[in-house]
């Protein structure tokens, strides 16, 4: 072969238009063509109608003759009339002739006529083709067309099809769009770059090894092997997107070695049960548990399992899947570079991946250094010179010809001098050719991506470099232009393993047995080393080490901490350490100790640089002594230190944005100072229990996220969100007054107005609600003051031991959430129906709740925006007199809502064991398939309206002890027929456990409003993406606590214009 001329070795293909092309009468066009063309759209297929496609102004018939031509799948629908239509007749005969183009598929569909009728042309088809021969007899020409006619209905005819007269026609529909979806997905192109060469012989060796093709009910295990780079995930993903459709079940693992790092085996697992059972919501929660699954699930099903990136057997161990436990004809590949690791799972064989012969690595080095395929004149020399460097191995060949690219030929002889001046082929030698075109900064920003950051997310990466200085927005994107890192759609930077090696070994290459000499630490054995030692290492700018939970922890010296003095960056964790640092090196910009051990920071520390301080779980009791100068300090997070104190002066931290202080249980006081930075946007102290004070924050403009449990709040004229959830210390004294008996609550306003009269005077000393001035017993002459609060749209205060609700919140008109659950009061205040735009509200544990009446909530209620929160809970309130009254309430609130902002999500928690009648689809269970076809044909309907029956049992305390996660009690949504959430979307119900609050079983109900727009822009929508009919859609719950949580029954109804 020339080397210097290269043809493509790639065939050519088809550069189709539509997907599908249906030939059909008129007579079919509002009924079965119709729902055919709908669930062909609903699935993501394109599909040609005659009515919305044609170019205006062009004839028709060669418009419908090359959209025939355009399109892979030919669908004939076959009815009573369809052979009176020469049109008709002309498309047949266009269809008959693709039958023998490779790439065209034939589907007949006999609508209200048998297959024999049309092969034969019998019946209608026979008197229509009568009345043609009369028509057409005196012209030769047509009469030659007819009998093509003829011969054309018998061809297509005898082709396999459906007849769907006197049957389903939503299953029939069903069966068809299942059919494409299969052909276009075996036809479809692989999702991997264009620039890969060389596969076809290895993809067909792979086969021979699996067997595929025979009729072999064996259980196959096949490896591929070989050295890091040289395509054995690339091989492994073509095979994957090839024959995966051929499996009743397939699962790729893109990362075994991560993934079991990250999550353990039973990440593992759940991965695998997850891809191969997408239709189900497994809750595992331990490894018999996963075990049994894996063994009981996949016995009955023919499955496809990859398996990449093994790097150590316990994985594959601990995975658990035994050939003797899938189905028969299934088929497992396992990716490693340790060919061991496959001879000990004892494989049926073992594929070794091959290096680029040099007519594969020539081509690929064009495309990748030239964009063609050939070598342009007076680069022969270079080009061979630059193969026998990257020595066949594709990722060194795509990363010297991108860093080639453009280059002219002095450049070129350049580079090349340089590769000559190291003659050792070694692969890092030939990567380090594209780190040695970088400028200094990139140079920085790849070893630190090399070192730390690879698989990371983008967004937490460039956040560290900027703190280091090094302006990543460019530095990242010449990274990607030279191919040294890429950013997947998950969001992540990754670069690949080999360019991996040459970061961390260019950090080791002038002392490679020394790591306090490196610049940089990743390795927890690199970092007990230097610690060990406990010698000056001066030249280490950054230490990242957060070794994986599950690995045992060794004891580590502190001290040698403080022999870093121009350590910038620190991040640990998971690790114990003995002694306690002396000294921190006063250059940090990024401090971050998950467990930080000791009660306070060195006190000779200076943070004037630091930009981040993140010490979560630690042991501080408080971080130093004095004023510090933080001009820098952007973050303060020391959440969940469960020891801390006292927070230091912050009035020098003017740039302190985020200030989190959630789970430090031993707070009482915070410094006066916590109110000074003005950028302040975000404050969080939530579960500070025994939190009593919090000074003025009327100097912070900016803040806009306020989770806390604290006073003196006002002149915060951006709040929008305040969180005084449990902050009962705060606000007790007279607000902790039991509520009065029933017989005195008929008194009225009397009752009302001491009760509100203690409110006032509390909210009046720690929050500031009220003025300051009332007199005894009157509320009426206390002038509130919430205006100072006048864009708050949420306001949570629940369990605060409130025995009444502040009359004053009626004056929050922006307010769409309220959360006053947990409190004491008896019935609601009236001000809450003052609040217009209210939408959202919580009465959860509503111990001595007694009424609930339509009247005392709001009546008169403004749009608000589409994607706002809507609901009402309530939930375990034992006290309700008229828990059928208060249904009723509740329902007739929802749809008051549902009235006046017809869009989004709304829900209602009620009392309650049986769904109403009026949802006519209703299931034994937490799940439910939905029925589509009432709505097909109907733009009358408006949504769904969905009913949830769940039990709540005593919950065991233990459960309960840690309140840093979310506990979601149930959640909702819609899945498809493979068990993946439709666009991966569930409401999770805002109910917590509480402990000691449920202490017998509890009966509720849960009911769901889903808008039409909100359906077709989220749910419906993504079907086209993995779901093959509209049936396989189920309504499902599942709650993070099964054992506490029995979801009995579920039902739903299509809401209609008219049910309103």
């Amino acid at each position: 072969m020339d080397l210097m001329r290269i043809q493509s070795s790639f065939s050519h293909k088809k550069n189709w238009k539509y997907d599908v092309f249906v030939s059909f009468r008129g007579e079919t066009r509002y009924n079965f063509a119709d729902h055919l063309f709908d669930a062909l759209h609903r699935h993501g297929i394109l599909a040609f109608r005659d009515d919305t496609k044609l170019e205006k102004g062009g004839p028709i018939s060669e418009g419908l003759l090359q959209a025939i031509e355009g399109s892979q799948v030919l669908i004939v629908v076959f009815s009573m009339n369809y052979a009176s239509s020469t049109w008709c007749l002309q498309e047949l005969a266009k269809i008959a002739d693709c039958i023998q183009i490779p790439g065209h598929c034939v589907l007949p569909v006999f609508y209200d006529v048998t297959p024999t009728e049309v092969r034969r042309q019998t019946g209608n088809y026979e008197k229509a083709f009568m009345k043609h021969e009369q028509r057409f007899k005196d012209n030769a020409e047509m009469m030659e067309q007819v009998r093509r006619w003829r011969a054309a209905l018998t061809q297509v005819a005898n082709l396999s099809g459906w007849d769907v007269k006197d049957k389903s026609q939503s299953a029939e529909i069903e069966k068809i769009v299942k059919a494409v979806t299969n052909f276009l997905k075996s036809k479809a192109s692989s999702s991997v770059s264009n620039d890969i060469v060389g596969m076809q012989s290895p993809l067909e060796e792979l086969k021979k090894l699996l067997a595929l093709g025979l009729d072999d009910d064996d259980v196959r295990v096949v490896g591929i092997c070989g050295m890091g780079g040289i395509g054995k995930s690339t091989l492994a993903t073509i095979l994957y997107e090839k024959i995966s459709h051929q499996y009743d079940a397939s699962c790729f693992v893109d990362d075994v070695s991560k993934t079991y790092g990250d999550h353990g085996p039973l990440g593992l697992q759940m991965q695998l049960l997850c891809q191969a059972f997408p239709e189900e919501n497994f809750a595992i929660c331990n490894f018999i548990l996963a075990n049994n699954l894996i063994q009981t699930r996949l016995c009955h099903r023919k499955v496809l399992v990859v398996l990449d990136n093994v790097d150590q057997g316990i994985q594959l161990e601990k995975l658990a899947l035994k050939r003797e436990w899938i189905g028969r004809g299934s088929r497992i590949i396992i990716v490693s570079r340790d060919d061991h690791i496959l001879r000990e799972y004892v494989v049926d064989g073992v594929y070794k991946v091959k290096l680029l012969n040099h007519e594969n690595a020539l081509q690929l080095f064009c495309r990748k250094a030239f964009k063609c395929n050939h070598v342009p004149k007076d680069y022969e020399s270079l080009t061979n010179s630059a193969l026998r460097y990257a020595n066949g191995l594709p990722l060194a060949i795509k990363v010297l010809g991108s860093f080639l690219f453009d280059r002219d030929i002095s450049e070129w002889s350049s580079a090349l001098v340089r590769l000559k001046k190291n003659p050792k082929k070694d692969i890092m030698d030939v990567l380090r050719i594209s780190f040695d075109g970088l400028e200094s900064t990139e140079k920085k920003i790849f070893l630190d991506i090399a070192c730390f950051f690879s698989k990371q997310d983008e967004k937490y990466v460039k956040d560290i470099l900027h703190i280091r200085g090094f302006h990543p927005d460019i530095g990242i994107r010449i990274l990607i232009d030279k191919s040294l890192i890429t950013c997947n759609n998950r969001g992540q930077i990754v670069m690949h393993d080999l360019l991996i090696e040459l970061g961390r070994s260019i950090v080791r290459k002038k002392s490679p047995k020394s790591p306090r000499k490196w610049s940089r630490l990743w390795n927890q054995r690199d970092l007990s080393n230097v610690l060990k030692k406990n010698k000056i290492a001066k030249n280490l700018e950054a230490v990242i080490v957060v070794p994986k939970i599950f690995k045992i922890r060794k004891e580590m010296s502190a001290e040698a901490l403080s022999q870093m003095s121009r350590l910038e960056v620190l991040k640990l964790g998971n690790m114990n350490f003995s002694g306690c640092p002396h000294f921190l090196s006063n250059k940090l910009r990024y401090l971050s100790w998950c467990g930080y051990p000791f009660t306070c920071l060195p006190s000779n520390f200076q943070p004037n640089k630091l930009v981040k301080l993140i010490l979560h779980d630690s042991n501080i009791k408080e971080l130093w002594k004095g004023t510090k100068d933080l001009h820098n300090l952007t973050h303060l997070e020391l959440c969940h230190s469960k020891n801390l104190r006292k927070i230091p002066n912050l009035s020098q931290a003017q740039n302190l944005e985020e200030l989190n202080l959630e789970g430090c249980v031993k707070l009482v006081h915070l410094d006066a100072s916590i109110g000074s930075p003005q950028k302040l946007c975000s404050l969080n102290l939530k579960n500070c229990k025994n939190l009593v004070k919090i000074p003025n924050l009327s100097q912070a403009p900016n803040l806009r996220s306020l989770n806390l449990e604290g006073n003196f709040i006002f002149h915060l004229n951006s709040l929008c969100n305040l969180n005084l959830s449990d902050c009962w210390k705060l606000l007790k004294d007279p607000l902790l007054e039991a509520p009065r008996q029933s017989e005195q609550l008929n008194a009225g306003r009397r009752v009302e107005r001491h009760i509100t009269s203690s409110i006032c005077k509390s909210l009046t000393r720690p929050l500031n609600f009220l003025s300051s001035r009332r007199h005894d017993n009157s509320v009426g002459s206390l002038l509130p003051s919430l205006y100072r609060f006048p864009a708050l749209t949420y306001l949570d205060i629940s369990f605060c031991n409130l025995a009444q609700i502040p009359d004053a919140i009626g004056q929050l008109s922006c307010l769409e959430g309220l959360n006053i659950g947990g409190n004491n009061f008896v019935t609601l205040p009236h001000c809450i129906k003052e609040l217009p735009k209210l939408r959202y509200l919580n009465l959860e544990y509503c111990m001595h709740l007694k009424w609930l009446h339509l009247k005392w909530l709001p009546t008169a209620l403004l749009p608000i925006g589409r994607n706002r929160y809507q609901g009402l809970c309530v939930f375990n309130c034992p006290k309700l007199s008229d828990t059928q009254g208060c249904r009723l309430t509740v329902i007739s609130w929802m749809i008051k809502m549902i009235q006046v902002n017809m869009q989004g999500i709304i829900h209602v928690v009620t009392p309650g064991n049986k769904i109403p009648r009026w949802f006519n689809k209703q299931n034994v269970g937490p799940s439910i398939k939905l029925d589509l076809s009432p709505i097909v044909d109907d733009n009358n309907w408006i949504g769904i309206a969905c009913c949830v029956t769940f039990v709540v049992h005593d919950v065991p305390t233990q459960f309960l002890d840690e309140e840093k996660y979310i506990l979601r009690l149930l959640c909702c949504g819609f899945a498809s027929h493979r068990g993946r959430g439709v666009g991966g979307r569930f409401l999770i119900v805002p109910i917590s456990l509480k402990r000691d609050l449920i202490t017998t079983k509890l009966e509720h109900m849960l009911l769901l409003f889903y808008s039409r727009e909100k359906i077709m822009s989220s749910y419906i929508c993504d079907l086209k993406e993995g779901t093959s009919d509209l049936d396989g859609i189920e309504f499902t719950s599942v709650s993070s606590f099964p054992r506490q949580v029995e979801v009995r029954s579920c039902g739903y109804r299509w809401a209609f214009k008219q049910d309103l």
